[in-house]
């Protein structure tokens, strides 16, 4: 295997989002994202990031030709950029909680949210996705999920195609499915212990980075949510962490003490083979 770029830079925006008010968000999101002056090659949106967390999807859903897809398309072509956040697509007559991954070239990829919140009745509103998506840039393969998909660790865990096959053996071979795991979000305040906490444990069992990118201030409903964004690296430590307050936050991950920890610490080799039944 190729050995990715040394670097992979991502910029995390913490923010209030407007709510269900798309044009207010998309304005706002450009002028956040066309002050970021560091060179960076990923940024990060929140979960739902034109609307806030509705449960209102007939009155706000887009179909992938709509508005905000050409929106980010436009703004990573001009800035150059992977651009990243989850919006709401009709598709079919179904209503999905979907993240795009745009390319600067006006190429995307994406992925539907699986683990729908029942406890806020998204399950009544959304179809839920059956696809994880593992992107590629630089050569750095990054898991894309979203919300609640972090309480469920089997959606995120580290696998390989060959443990599809009758005779694997996952000491002989334990490469890692992927190397950043991005997880975007409108989590609320109140339970942002568990949203911390299942962040550096999402990192820790799969020694990868982890990306958590969530929203502040109140949603339509005058839920708080404090932000708690994070960066971890996969030894489960913090390198990033802003609370309470919007931020424009750019950091560049290393691969270097990426392949100290899988190598000093080859944990994974010892992992348990699986597949995911839908």
């Amino acid at each position: 295997m190729k050995e990715p770029a040394s670097s992979l830079t991502v910029t995390l925006i913490q923010t209030a989002l407007h709510w269900e008010n798309i044009s207010a968000n998309l304005d706002m999101f450009e002028q956040k994202i066309g002050s970021i002056t560091e060179k960076t090659e990923v940024v990060i949106l929140p979960e739902m990031f034109t609307t806030g967390f509705s449960m209102n999807p007939s009155a706000f859903a887009e179909p992938m030709e709509g508005p905000t897809v050409q929106w980010m398309k436009r703004m990573a072509a001009t800035k150059k950029i992977i651009l990243t956040g989850s919006i709401i697509i009709e598709e079919g007559g179904d209503f999905y909680n979907r993240l795009i991954w745009m390319l600067p070239t006006g190429e995307f990829g994406y992925y539907d949210k699986r683990h729908l919140f029942g406890y806020a009745g998204e399950d009544n509103h959304y179809t839920a996705g059956h696809k994880r998506l593992i992107a590629s840039v630089k050569g750095w393969k990054v898991n894309l999920q979203i919300c609640y998909d972090l309480r469920f660790p089997v959606w995120a865990r580290q696998s390989s195609a060959l443990m599809n096959q009758e005779h694997f053996d996952p000491k002989k071979n334990s490469e890692p499915e992927y190397d950043l795991l991005i997880n975007v979000a409108n989590w609320p305040e109140r339970r942002n212990l568990a949203w911390k906490t299942l962040l550096q444990a999402r990192a820790i069992e799969n020694q990868c980075y982890v990306a958590g990118v969530n929203r502040v201030g109140n949603d339509g409903g005058e839920v708080y949510h404090s932000g708690d964004s994070m960066i971890i690296g996969p030894l489960g430590e913090i390198l990033y962490h802003s609370s309470h307050k919007e931020d424009v936050f750019t950091y560049s991950l290393q691969w270097q003490p990426l392949h100290l920890a899988r190598t000093n610490l080859p944990f994974l080799k010892d992992a348990d083979p699986f597949m995911i039944g839908i």
